[in-house]
């Protein structure tokens, strides 16, 4: 690999400079190498360049693999929707609604809240709830979804994903840093760490949540045993868009700028001390930091988009939603944020899935589909990668009576669909099959490694490679696991 090459011929580098290359590998290591010969920068660089790793600008002639997509918008369900009503359609449970469950879906089988052996429970006979074929493609869709049914056929649906975690914060953990167990980068922390930013002025992983912060709380866009800085930082759509960002009363730019810089001079002489790459990390953050409060206002001011543009998202500036939070999306991709996180709260449905999830899909339905448009026709789905998921799926059988109102159902890992969008994927195409009750994967199954695997391939990384020496061996985003899915890359 690069990284040892460079340590067999590097022992009378400076003990900083020594100490940044047993850190780096992989994309990481490729891009802070360009980075020196791009700036000039020789073997007396700055003990702050690891910092620059989060600017630099990687060609594809760097990267494993030519990328496919540039930036990546991932959308997270938190609470996990029922797949089962809204993409995976199974006339079989229509018909057998109400019957006992089989004894292999229920005996030996880890289940959150089912202590008996519960019914089936079919998707609700309303026209709210019925599938229809969509597009070209004639892939099938909820009603309950209209607007998402109008771009079908830019979507790549994987109805074979399954995890190892059924209850939710160690499920998310799984599916966003491919372990279960707090303490490890999240898959858009790997992001940065492999590909930095394009965009000097903002991180280059924003993170836009609506709703309560979900279970596994900001371990979810962590950055682990990676350098701080590529941790996800929190954009707000409402109010001061970052925490302690504006200045305080009476602190004119001017005099912050100066504070700034003496504070980094400090900072400099400790890193030259100490040896401490988190103090680079600091470093760089007040610089950041700095530059964001003229960048971050701009970015916000989603006034200044076309009314057209507001009514397709279903926008209303000054105010917090979902639909905010799927057009700051598109307009930090534009501005060159490499990964751009958003959580959506409440889809944790273990009663009245009937009544809530129509509610819920309402919300999301038309700011993500608008999403993808908008994308598209600006030119950027192609570079863009659109993902769409949640923690796990939903069981075949009811939580509760399936005859009463309030029935709801309880968390499945065997089974359950994602889907992508842009940034490379197959157009209207479906990948993976469950069985005909939804419980099991017959066909090409999908786990949470083999999805982040191709989400890093189509980025043009290998996820083999992308690893971070910690605690005496090397880690990476797939742990031991993954295999890229092929059939669903165009």
């Amino acid at each position: 690999m690069w990284l040892h090459k460079n340590q067999r011929t590097s022992q009378d580098l400076t003990l900083t400079r020594r100490h940044l290359f047993q850190k780096l590998g992989g994309v990481g290591g490729l891009a802070l190498a360009s980075l020196f010969r791009e700036t000039g920068l020789g073997l007396s660089a700055s003990p702050a360049d690891p910092l620059l790793l989060s600017q630099a600008k990687i060609d594809t002639a760097q990267c494993h693999f030519p990328p496919r997509a540039k930036n990546v918008i991932y959308i997270h369900m938190v609470g996990a929707p029922s797949h089962l009503d809204l993409f995976d359609y199974k006339p079989e449970l229509q018909k057998r609604n109400g019957q006992l469950c089989p004894d292999e879906f229920f005996q030996g089988k880890q289940l959150a809240f089912i202590r008996q052996q519960p019914s089936l429970l079919g998707t609700p006979s309303k026209k709210e709830f019925e599938f229809s074929r969509c597009g070209q493609s004639g892939i099938r869709i909820s009603n309950l979804l209209p607007h998402l049914q109008q771009v079908a056929d830019e979507i790549t649906f994987n109805r074979g994903t399954y995890t190892d975690q059924f209850n939710h914060a160690p499920a998310q953990m799984m599916m966003l840093s491919g372990f279960q167990r707090f303490g490890r980068p999240s898959i858009g922390a790997w992001t940065s760490y492999g590909l930095g930013s394009e965009n000097k002025n903002l991180p280059s992983f924003v993170v836009l949540v609506t709703g309560q912060v979900l279970g596994a709380g900001n371990s979810a866009w962590g950055s682990g045993f990676l350098p701080t800085v590529h941790q996800g930082v929190e954009f707000r759509s409402k109010g001061d868009p970052v925490l302690f960002l504006s200045n305080p009363k009476g602190i004119e730019a001017e005099s912050r700028k100066r504070t700034v810089d003496a504070i980094n001079k400090l900072n400099q002489r400790q890193l030259l001390n100490l040896q401490d790459p988190e103090i680079a990390t600091r470093i760089d953050q007040y610089e950041l930091a700095y530059r964001m409060q003229s960048s971050v206002p701009e970015l916000m001011e989603i006034e200044s988009e076309t009314k057209q543009t507001h009514e397709m998202y279903g926008t209303s500036p000054g105010k917090s939603s979902f639909a905010n939070n799927c057009l700051l999306a598109r307009r930090l991709v534009e501005r060159g944020v490499r990964f751009v996180q958003l959580f959506d709260q409440g889809w944790d449905m273990h009663n009245s899935v009937t009544d809530r999830l129509p509610t819920k899909c309402k919300q999301v339905d038309r700011p993500i589909a608008a999403l993808i448009k908008d994308l598209k026709q600006r030119g950027l789905l192609d570079e863009t990668l659109v993902i769409w998921s949640s923690e796990f799926g939903r069981t075949p059988m009811g939580q509760g009576d399936v005859k009463a109102k309030n029935v709801g159902r309880d968390h499945h890992r065997e089974a359950f669909t994602t889907w992508m969008a842009g940034g490379g994927v197959k157009k209207g195409f479906v990948y993976g099959k469950s069985d005909e009750l939804g419980y099991g994967i017959v066909e090409d199954p999908m786990h949470v490694h083999d999805f982040n695997a191709t989400i890093m391939h189509l980025l043009g990384i290998d996820h083999e490679q992308l690893t971070f020496k910690y605690q005496g061996r090397p880690y990476r985003l797939t742990d031991i696991g993954g295999v890229v899915a092929d059939k669903i890359i165009a």
